[in-house]
């Protein structure tokens, strides 16, 4: 078995549980790569058993066969490794060194039960779908999908814009907001879900469209078919806009002409098979507790 290691940023409270999982890796024979970058910051600081090789970026998945990245980080972390994995197929196992985490959904004190877990093929595979941007100009380069979401929004504290949107070509409405985001079933969980949005299932086969701090009190969330093209026209006061995707963005101006449809491929997360989307939301937003006497 092969594996990268991918990760964005080692804190010093986290190298007893980064040892941890490369004492495992190793003690189980698995051949490690890591993430260049990661690599340089954990020199010196992390002991190798044995000798790692180094993770540059997507074309080296064209070159050598990996059967898993294991991300270290919060659900970000995730974001950030989708756009070196693209249309690999490499499956993603998150582990959770950060603090909610939706998506790295396996526990630090995990660490060796899962890559035990992991060399005996105990594990279940989700398929998530990305959402995908078309613009008239340039945006994004060579990755312009996302696993979350995509919003549009102001710039700092200029005034509220205006989104005009439409589905497959027919007139839905305009926003006069401070943005919109359009969310994945998987960013269903994130931003959308802090503006007011619903909570989808991963497998719904839908997007979620959700103002954020809409002009009119009447405009809500909304969910439609993934099949969908949301397309978009924007206006305001300032010259300039906000155009996100995941944790990237860029600036656009209203000679943009915007849509997002559904990704033509999807990236995979591996679930311990007792931990899957019922358990996660239950225990991340503590539903069921009773904290009154705690």
């Amino acid at each position: 078995m092969q594996v990268v290691v991918f990760g964005k940023e080692a804190k010093e409270r986290d190298i007893p549980h980064i040892q941890q999982l490369f004492d495992s890796l190793h003690a189980d024979g698995i051949n490690t790569y890591v993430y260049t970058d990661y690599l340089t910051q954990i020199k010196g600081k992390v002991k190798f058993s044995r000798d790692v090789g180094v993770f540059e970026g997507y074309l080296d998945f064209s070159v050598k066969k990996f059967d898993f990245v294991i991300t270290l980080g919060g659900d970000g972390t995730i974001l950030e490794a989708v756009t070196h994995i693209r249309n690999s197929g490499v499956p993603i196992v998150g582990i959770n060194l950060g603090r909610l985490g939706f998506l790295s959904s396996i526990e630090k004190k995990r660490i060796p039960e899962a890559v035990s877990l992991l060399q005996r093929g105990m594990f279940n595979l989700e398929e998530r779908q990305l959402i995908r941007v078309d613009s008239n100009l340039p945006l994004f380069g060579e990755i312009p999908f996302g696993l979350n979401d995509f919003a549009l929004l102001k710039r700092d504290t200029s005034s509220m814009i205006t989104i005009h949107t439409y589905i497959n070509g027919s007139y839905l409405n305009s926003y006069w907001a401070d943005g919109l985001i359009v969310a994945t079933p998987t960013g269903s969980t994130g931003y959308s879900l802090s503006c007011g949005g619903p909570i989808v299932f991963p497998d719904s086969g839908n997007f979620v469209i959700t103002p954020v701090a809409p002009h009119n009190l009447n405009v809500r969330p909304i969910v439609l078919s993934d099949d969908s093209v949301i397309s978009f026209e924007i206006e305001g006061r300032a010259e300039n806009f906000l155009c996100t995707l995941d944790s990237r963005f860029e600036s656009i101006t209203s000679a943009h002409q915007l849509a997002v449809r559904k990704n033509g491929f999807t990236v995979r997360l591996v679930q311990l098979l007792d931990v899957g989307f019922l358990e996660t939301i239950r225990n991340k937003l503590a539903w069921g507790a009773d904290s009154r006497n705690a």
